[in-house]
Order: C-alpha cells, then sequence, then structure tokens
C-alpha cells in the first residue's frame, strides 16, 4: 500500500480508538446513576461538558497548544482522551467525571492536525482521504457502544465501567504507538499571521464559509436524540437505528469524499478545489432534506421501517464533512491554513455548544423539530452559495502570504 493511504487508514483508527469515549459512559446510565446516586438531569451535564470541550478545542486551536511538532501534538490530544479514560472509573465524586468528559472532547482537535497533515499529503485526493478519516468518528462510536455492551454483559455493575474504560484507554495509546511508527513528523507553524489582510478572523469569507459546516453538525448533534424521543419503538429497535445512523454517516463520509476526490481531479486549482467543495456539500444538505422528510413521516406514522430509511438517508449530512475540512488548503495561503483550519472548526462547532439546548427550548412538538432541521439544511445550501461567490483569501492575497 502506498506511504500515504496508509497513513489514512492509520489516522482513521486513532480517531476511531479516540471517538470511542463519545458515548461509551452514556450506555452505563444505570450503572453509573446508582454508583454516584445521582438524578438522570444531572447524568446529562457529562455529555454536555464533553460536547463543549469539543468546542474549546478549535478555541484553543488558536494559540500554540497544538502547534509545533505534528506528532507531539496528535499525542498530546490522544491523551487529553485516554488519560481521563484511564482515571474515570476510580474518580469518587460525579463532578470530578464531569470535569474529565469535557478534557476529553479535546479529542476533536485532532480533525484539524489531520487536516494540515492532508492538506500536505495531497491535492485531488484530499476529500477522499478526508472522508476516510472522518468516518473513524462513526467506526469509534460503534466500537464504543459495543465495547459497553460486552463489558456490561461480561462483568457486573461498576466492574463493567472499569474493564470497558481501562481498556478502551490502553486500546487508544496502543493506536497511538502504531501510529507514530508509521506516520511522518513535521511542523505546524507557531507564529500567527498578522500583516495586513492575513489575519484569518478579518476575513468575511472565514465567518460566512466557516457557518456552512454549522447546520450540518446541529443536525448531527441532535437528530437521532430528537427522533428517538418521539418514537415508541421496542429497545432492540433503538438501538438498530442508533447503529444504522452512525453506519450511514461513517459511509456517506466515505463516498461523498470519494464523490469531492472526481470533481476535484477535474480542476486541481484553488477556485477549481473550491467548487468541487461546494458542490459536494450543497448535494448532501440537498438530500439531507429529502432524510429528514421522510424522518417527519416516520415519526408522524411510528414508523420503524421509514425511520431506518430516513437515518440512512440523512446521514448523508456528514457528507459535508470531508469537503469542509479540505477547504483551508485550498482556499487559504500556506503560512495561514493551519490556522483557518482552527478557525473554520471553532465557527462550524459553535453548533456543537448550543444546538442540544436551543432544541430543548424551542421544540414545542414535532413540526416544529423537523421545519428547525429543513430550515438548517436550506440554510447550509444559502450559506454555501454566498461563499461560492466570494474571493478566496488566496485568490486576494497570493499563495505566499
Amino acid at each position: 500500500m502506498d506511504r500515504k493511504w496508509l497513513t489514512v487508514i492509520m489516522n482513521t483508527l486513532v480517531v476511531a480508538s479516540g471517538f470511542g469515549t463519545m458515548h461509551m459512559l452514556e450506555k452505563f446510565k444505570d450503572v453509573v446513576i446508582a454508583h454516584y446516586g445521582i438524578t438522570e438531569a444531572a447524568m446529562g451535564y457529562q455529555q454536555t461538558a464533553y460536547v463543549v470541550g469539543l468546542f474549546v478545542a478549535f478555541l484553543l486551536g488558536g494559540t500554540g497548544l497544538f502547534k509545533g511538532s505534528f506528532k507531539r501534538s496528535v499525542a498530546l490530544i490522544v491523551s487529553f482522551a485516554a488519560i481521563p479514560q484511564f482515571i474515570i472509573p476510580f474518580v469518587p465524586n460525579w463532578w470530578g467525571i464531569v470535569a474529565l468528559r469535557f478534557f476529553q472532547g479535546f479529542i476533536v482537535a485532532l480533525i484539524a492536525v489531520f487536516s494540515n497533515q492532508i492538506g500536505r499529503l495531497f491535492l485531488a485526493e484530499r476529500p477522499f482521504a478526508k472522508g476516510i478519516i472522518l468516518s473513524g468518528i462513526f467506526w469509534g462510536g460503534i466500537y464504543g457502544i459495543n465495547l459497553a455492551k460486552w463489558a456490561s454483559h461480561s462483568y457486573a455493575d461498576w466492574d463493567a465501567v472499569k474493564m470497558a474504560f481501562l481498556i478502551s484507554a490502553s486500546v487508544m495509546y496502543i493506536m497511538l504507538a502504531l501510529w507514530w511508527f508509521f506516520v511522518e513528523d513535521f511542523e505546524i507553524p507557531k507564529e500567527k499571521h498578522r500583516a495586513s489582510g492575513a489575519n484569518v478572523w478579518k476575513m468575511p469569507f472565514t465567518w460566512i464559509f466557516g457557518l456552512t459546516f454549522f447546520p450540518a453538525l446541529w443536525i448531527i448533534f441532535t437528530l437521532g436524540s430528537f427522533t428517538l424521543h418521539n418514537v415508541n419503538f421496542s429497545g432492540s429497535q433503538v438501538a438498530n437505528l442508533v447503529v444504522a445512523f452512525e453506519v450511514s454517516m461513517g459511509l456517506w463520509s466515505i463516498i461523498m469524499g470519494y464523490l469531492g476526490f472526481r470533481l476535484s481531479v477535474r480542476n486541481t486549482s484553488n477556485r477549481g478545489l473550491f467548487k468541487a467543495i461546494v458542490s459536494v456539500m450543497t448535494t448532501s444538505y440537498a438530500l439531507t432534506f429529502i432524510g429528514l422528510f421522510i424522518l417527519w413521516k416516520a415519526i408522524s406514522a411510528n414508523s420503524y421501517t421509514l425511520a431506518l430509511l430516513g437515518f440512512v438517508i440523512a446521514g448523508i449530512v456528514q457528507g459535508t464533512g470531508p469537503a469542509f475540512w479540505t477547504t483551508a488548503p485550498a482556499a487559504y495561503p500556506k503560512k495561514i491554513y493551519p490556522e483557518a483550519s482552527f478557525a473554520l472548526g471553532l465557527i462550524s462547532n459553535s453548533a456543537n455548544a448550543v444546538a442540544p439546548n436551543v432544541m430543548f427550548v424551542l421544540v414545542s412538538g414535532v413540526s416544529t423539530g423537523i421545519v428547525i432541521y429543513l430550515a438548517m439544511a436550506l440554510l447550509g445550501i444559502l450559506l454555501l452559495l454566498t461563499s461560492f461567490r466570494m474571493k478566496l483569501p488566496v485568490e486576494e492575497l497570493g499563495d505566499a502570504a
């Protein structure tokens, strides 16, 4: 196998092992509530903390924390997830768990630093490579769910939590060690480029395009819980739908990444690459719109079959991800695109911090919720069309800015 593609596979495995932490604690909900004597509402704070951590990770990306040696940055990010994973089963206080879950959310910074690496290794193939890597988020979710299920069947009560968390923490460092052996290091620039016109935060393009991925993350982080909260299915059916949605998003990430590659190879200029990015994201949002309508019908009819179909189609919303995360190398000068990756990530991932609570406040019924989701898909398309008419930063500043 070509070394570059081997690197992509290794990146994917590191992402999958890290994102196994995402929902694992929730799968032990009854055990956790009994162990700490907390309410179900208090249990929800750990996931809120994790999601806020996802947002803060991109805020920290503007500092020197995840810059310098690429390998060192990846090891640091993995440690933010792995060390709490080792510690959590032994923490006596629930609020200590919540604090540790916040730091585990920093695992999402892998997406930005791997984007910098992919920008160096590939050109037209960037969306496909990124799509494979991003699929690791969802393979990781499935792995975490199944590890928790195995532990629950093999061990009693809190021992199951200990076993699942210690195994998953060890797997993270094993994957990091294997990855370290195969991957070449490089420097992510620490200095900030603040020359006139070179501040990514002062560029209108950064804000407009950063928001194009906001609706996708809004849907990804809330659609599953919204749908399952409004239907009356059996426990096994709910479990199947959760897995189907994760698998769908993982596969669509690869499929739409490959489509982005095929479109990109036609024109590898900065504008040509950006046209492919906008095309893939627009197509993903349009098909998501259809999937959302099917889910609306499924909820109204309490139909498991329609819900399964709706999740499979709506999962294409993740098809926006590979294209979005290849934008910085295509649209910004070489010296500032690592900084631009974190800026775009911070703007888009603000959805993680606000969407769950806003949906809880705004949604008074099923129709209201679905209308919000449909509006999000349309908003994504409108922002993409707006950004396509703008000058790219690299077109304004030149590639040597």
